[in-house]
């Protein structure tokens, strides 16, 4: 049931999406979803605070998805700029599109907005006031309903991002004007993700349901991290959501480095990312032309990660590898 979850949410979100295409109703579920997202946030701090061993390693746990998320990021890099330097991706891209990026300015928040906006400081405050109420104040017998909170937190957050994509389906249609190889992008990012979370799984002795599923989330934290603690238990989930927000990080913290080994290497740092948050930083630094790609990227990665994950964890199951 886990396995076929998302697959459900997300085609019953998408459905609604690609028939109600108004701004106003994906406002509403962009704050339901929000919301949703913070109770996700608490629920799973809660989970910690009731956990004595994860509250004993949150240290190491830190440090651990630290590593994670560079490798996950420095061999995106690596494959992509492969990809990019051996096949010319992204060499003489001059589309017309000034009226595309109008569209992409005005449906994403700014730069500033997008760091100013409560949902970056209220994810993590959310965190730390769900261990403080696990630890303090939640009933240890009361423990169990927290996954459930987790699995219908998943199940709302799975039709938002099916609603979501709903209605930014238009921009898959810009990917004539790309051409066929612009699919190669995601590809390398994807290829590059996993590759690291395997690497990084025998560098630092942890399950590859950690490393591989963590890194292959993209910085898609909400969806990574409430998949992986339905699957696999808090403890893992952990991983997820902050393996993919340390992502995020440290892509914007670096992209005046990154950008100087190539555009396709900012773009693939931030991954799914590059459909909202990491978009108009990247597009700072790539150019509006490649802004295009940027976004056509995200989307392809956004839609492709929550499909991805229990592929993966299935895959791992499979084959006895977790």
């Amino acid at each position: 049931m886990i396995f076929l979850m998302p697959f459900i949410s997300i085609f019953i979100g998408l459905s609604v999406g690609l028939k109600i295409k108004s701004r106003k109703f994906l406002k509403i579920v962009d704050i339901i979803s929000n919301i949703v997202l913070i109770i996700l946030m608490i629920t799973i701090g809660s989970n910690i605070g009731v956990n004595d061993s994860l509250m004993k390693s949150l240290g190491q746990i830190g440090i651990n998805c630290f590593l994670i998320s560079t490798f996950a990021i420095g061999l995106s890099i690596i494959v992509t700029f492969s990809f990019e330097k051996s096949m010319k991706l992204l060499d003489n891209i001059n589309i017309k599109t000034d009226d595309i990026q109008v569209d992409i300015l005005e449906d994403t928040p700014s730069e500033n907005a997008s760091y100013k906006s409560p949902l970056i400081w209220s994810m993590p405050l959310g965190i730390v006031s769900g261990i403080a109420f696990g630890r303090f104040l939640l009933p240890v017998e009361l423990a169990f309903l927290l996954d459930y909170v987790i699995r219908i937190c998943l199940i709302i957050i799975y039709i938002g991002v099916g609603i979501s994509l709903g209605n930014n389906s238009d921009t898959l249609k810009y990917m004539k004007q790309l051409g066929w190889r612009i699919l190669l992008v995601p590809v390398a990012i994807l290829f590059g993700s996993i590759l690291g979370g395997v690497i990084s799984g025998f560098v630092l002795g942890l399950p590859l349901k950690i490393t591989l599923i963590s890194s292959a989330g993209m910085s898609y934290y909400s969806v990574t991290g409430a998949y992986m603690s339905s699957a696999y238990g808090v403890g893992v989930g952990t991983y997820g959501f902050v393996v993919n927000v340390i992502r995020e990080f440290l892509t914007v913290l670096c992209l005046p480095l990154i950008i100087r080994i190539s555009p396709g290497s900012a773009i693939a740092s931030g991954g799914a990312g590059d459909m909202d948050t990491m978009l108009l930083p990247i597009q700072k630094f790539v150019g509006r032309d490649l802004g295009l790609v940027t976004l056509f990227n995200g989307t392809v990665l956004t839609m492709i990660v929550p499909f991805l994950l229990p592929i993966l964890s299935g895959l791992l199951s499979l084959f006895n590898l977790r």
